[in-house]
């Protein structure tokens, strides 16, 4: 049985979706999967966390949508906007931050020290 995601993992699911809108054009299912395979099924987010956060990133406008029928069905393929890249790139730097913090810590829990 896979573990579900750690509660850190807030604000993650945004930043990923972005990344991988920022190198082609993809739709719904197909970012939830390759978030899975990218990851090696670290981080494994369900349809219903990535649909809402699709139509919120759209709604800001940070992403732009275009219907297409592929076999019979519609599918929504979204690629980012301006905002979108301008979004991704303020979420890489927060992320970077974090990371040195947590690995700095991680490596010498005395810095914290008073």
């Amino acid at each position: 049985m896979k573990k579900p995601n750690p509660p850190f993992m807030t604000g993650v699911p945004e930043l990923l979706v972005l990344r991988l809108l920022a190198e082609r054009e993809m739709y719904g299912y197909e970012i939830v999967r390759a978030i899975r395979l990218s990851s090696r099924d670290a981080i494994v987010l369900a349809e219903g966390v990535v649909y809402p956060l699709l139509h919120a990133l759209d709604a800001k406008g940070m992403l732009t949508a275009k219907e297409r029928k592929v076999e019979g069905r519609n599918r929504v393929y979204y690629r980012l906007s301006a905002k979108g890249h301008k979004r991704l790139d303020d979420l890489i730097g927060e992320w970077g931050r974090v990371q040195e913090g947590v690995h700095s810590l991680l490596e010498d829990p005395s810095r914290g020290s008073i």
